[in-house]
């Protein structure tokens, strides 16, 4: 984190003459190539046709019909000056143009310093207007500096230009030691009843929501807390089913080639928490909670994080992150500024959970394409052509809309079968719109929205909403549900769900009532995924050591701590105030060699490392170890007053001398864990490595996949160390080495 502010300040710094040249944005979007015809896959990194970096990404979909992309404000490209956040926007997610800044130095926030960062932009649609929260990491009302703070900006449009308030609307928070939390990283929701809320929050403090006006500008009542100091940030909130899911990402985002970031979420039924994992551990405990979203897999995509979230005409999922190429990590130099692309890929819900590509994670092989043509004919949307009944007006930002006064048809009849509707909506009338005898009405007069099937009708109460709104209807075999939503970014106001029990024929689509009609899409619904991808499955075993008789010749030491003991069937390991990470290494290390081709190694550890206290960095498991300077880890760590399992890996910076380390978050802690090392190869003969967990030895959760060179012969072992103080002694019993037949998935 304070790797991240020095380096954005100086780069602010160094170049303040060429951004004071800025304008808040380009007047308007720089046109790009627009092939012919219909391109229906991307490949990430999304943002490459027009950034060499793209950090801290959110999304929004314009009422002109672009989806627009937000960005923090580092240097678009390498060599150039840092914008002050950026703006892009694309039609398809395959195709982009770069609209350009969102503030210059004329019109930045009157309270940010000259060289503050602004970061981590958040734009929603509230009261009529678009509403962007962003982080500033230095302000003038505290003569001490470095006083992070959340600000607010409006605009009538997507591209800006952006107005900020002349105060922050979530101030810099004293951490009661001469210094300031972290209050970084916002993200607006709107609840089912209509309420805005406000997240923001990171390691030093924590996570953070509260209440906010109706028109996002204010904070309302009291905050909350509800994820772990030391274990998140770049929170994301979404609703699902009946539940919220907190999306928030752990450990370092900017390490280069050591960057280990990942995602993690938490759901409850109140937008305040708090957020339980699947085990019902929650995000703000000590040992903290946390289902895993996104991990790195193995391909070149590493340290996975800061995301947001978006749903494409097929009511698709979709998570929009940033990561970085492990082969081409630096955005210059080597120690430099990190280059963070921005990164789009398939969200399912399993089992009530997020998790990327099924589990598989950041994908860097082609992809289909988010769905966002419409069976009623495509671009440019013409609604007079299109429908009959319907008259072409100019909506408030120059794009084509559609007036209906009493009814319109649409020209094209639909086919059969499942069918999803999203269209945007406005007017203070009653409208209703009808696929067949299958029918949603929201009716803003008397506070309700309405769906109808062919098995019954359903009614639940509907928030005041200004401005447009988004009406999706999705009729499938067995139910007909629809939603209003200010932005549709998976926080509807109103969801309600009836029974359907046949499909709907072939017909028009039919709206009825008084109303403004804009980015209309009509979609065969996408088919969910519902199994995760396979994770590693242990085989025969083909080496074990219950450390009944002293530590075996197999094994190995690497600076030998004398006061290691075998007692009981345990390797006893008091820990000692040493150390791997950094140049060189103090730590003992306790090695032995590793089989050829596919395995999986697993041990028993025992470490109590409390809670609720500071024992930093008190620490034992299992490594993968090349050398003093390379090498990767997974242990049982307590960071601050936070327990977690870690997965960290040391390598060489690219810059002489000089070495890297950085550790990616696995899951939970526990006094007494099981882990596990999975190793395969790629096709160019890379050493895959994945650390998995449990603390019943039976129930698996696997995580990021660190990768190691080809033609190197790492062993495998065991280590501790970390702080002396209060005295504790990690055992370790049951190791094995298994076969395997897994491989990292390719995708």
């Amino acid at each position: 984190m304070r790797l991240r502010r020095a380096l954005a300040a100086a780069a602010l710094t160094a170049a303040m003459a060429a951004t004071a040249a800025m304008p808040a944005q380009a007047a308007g979007p720089q046109p790009g190539h627009h092939p012919g015809g219909r391109t229906t896959t991307y490949t990430n990194a999304a943002s490459s046709s027009f950034a060499d970096t793209y950090a801290d990404p959110s999304v929004i979909r314009g009422k002109d019909g672009w989806w627009y992309a937000y960005a923090t404000a580092d240097p678009l490209k390498s060599g150039e000056a840092p914008g002050i956040g950026h703006i892009a926007r694309t039609r398809d997610w395959v195709h982009w143009d770069y609209v350009g800044t969102i503030f210059n130095q004329n019109n930045r926030p009157s309270w940010a310093t000259a060289t503050a960062g602004l970061w981590a932009p958040d734009v929603r649609y509230i009261g009529g207007r678009y509403v962007m929260y962003f982080a500033v990491t230095d302000t003038t009302l505290n003569p001490a500096g470095d006083d992070m703070a959340v600000g607010v900006a409006t605009a009538d449009s997507p591209a800006g230009p952006w107005t900020p308030t002349d105060k922050p609307v979530v101030a810099p928070r004293s951490n009661g030691s001469g210094g300031w939390y972290n209050t970084i990283d916002p993200a607006g929701l709107t609840g089912a009843d209509g309420q805005q809320y406000l997240y923001w929050g990171s390691y030093g403090g924590g996570v953070h929501v509260t209440r906010v006006s109706s028109d996002g500008l204010t904070p309302v009542g009291t905050e909350q807390k509800v994820g772990r100091s030391d274990r998140y940030e770049g929170a994301y909130v979404v609703r699902h089913g009946k539940y919220y899911y907190l999306m928030a990402s752990s450990a370092n985002c900017c390490s280069g080639p050591a960057t280990g970031y990942a995602v993690f979420a938490g759901r409850s039924t109140s937008p305040m928490g708090p957020f339980l994992d699947e085990d019902g551990v929650s995000m703000n405990a000590s040992a903290t909670g946390g289902k895993l979203v996104v991990a790195q897999n193995g391909n070149k995509w590493i340290g996975p994080g800061h995301n947001a979230m978006f749903t494409d005409a097929a009511g698709q999922s979709y998570l929009v992150y940033h990561a970085l190429d492990r082969n081409n990590a630096w955005l210059t130099t080597p120690g430099g500024i990190n280059r963070r692309p921005m990164l789009v890929d398939r969200l399912d819900w399993i089992d009530g959970w997020p998790v990327v590509n099924a589990g598989a994670g950041p994908s860097a092989t082609p992809q289909k394409a988010p769905t966002t043509s419409t069976l009623l004919g495509g671009q440019p949307w013409d609604p007079a052509s299109r429908f009959l009944g319907m008259t072409s007006v100019t909506d408030a930002q120059g794009g084509a809309a559609g007036r209906v006064t009493s009814r319109a048809v649409s020209r094209t009849r639909l086919p059969g079968g499942d069918l999803r509707v999203s269209v945007d909506l406005k007017g203070s009338a009653p409208v209703t719109v009808s696929l067949g005898s299958v029918r949603a009405t929201v009716d803003p007069v008397r506070g309700r929205l309405t769906v109808q099937g062919t098995g019954g009708e359903r009614t639940t109460s509907l928030p005041a909403l200004t401005g447009w709104r988004t009406l999706t209807l999705e009729s499938l075999r067995l139910s007909a549900t629809a939603s209003v939503s200010a932005e549709d970014l998976a926080d509807p106001a109103a969801t309600v769900t009836a029974p359907s029990l046949r499909r709907i024929g072939a017909g028009p689509l039919e709206i009825q009532g008084a109303t403004l009609v804009d980015n209309l899409t009509v979609a065969r619904p996408a088919a969910p995924v519902t199994r995760a991808v396979a994770t590693p499955v242990p085989g025969r075993t083909l080496a074990s050591d219950g450390f009944e008789s002293g530590i075996g010749s197999d094994w190995s030491w690497v600076r030998r701590q004398d006061d290691v003991t075998v007692a009981d069937g345990r390797l006893n390991w008091p820990l000692r105030t040493v150390d791997l990470s950094g140049k060189g290494g103090t730590g003992g290390l306790l090695l032995r060699e590793a089989p050829k081709g596919q395995w999986i190694a697993q041990v028993k550890v025992n470490l109590d490392l409390g809670a609720d206290t500071v024992r930093n960095f008190q620490q034992a498991g299992m490594v993968v170890y090349n050398s003093d300077d390379d090498f990767a880890r997974l242990g049982t760590v307590a960071i601050g007053d936070t327990r977690t399992i870690e997965y960290g890996r040391e390598l060489s910076s690219g810059a002489p001398g000089k070495v890297i380390y950085g550790g990616s978050i696995v899951g939970r802690s526990a006094s007494t864990m099981w882990m596990r090392i999975a190793h395969t190869t790629d096709r160019a003969g890379e050493q895959l490595y994945r650390a998995g967990i449990s603390t019943d030895g039976h129930t698996w959760k696997w995580g990021a996949t660190w990768t190691l060179a080809a033609g190197t012969q790492p062993r495998i072992g065991l280590y501790a160390g970390g702080g002396a103080s209060p005295a504790v002694t990690a055992s370790f019993d049951d190791f094995r080495i298994m076969a395997t037949n897994w491989r990292a998935p390719s995708i």
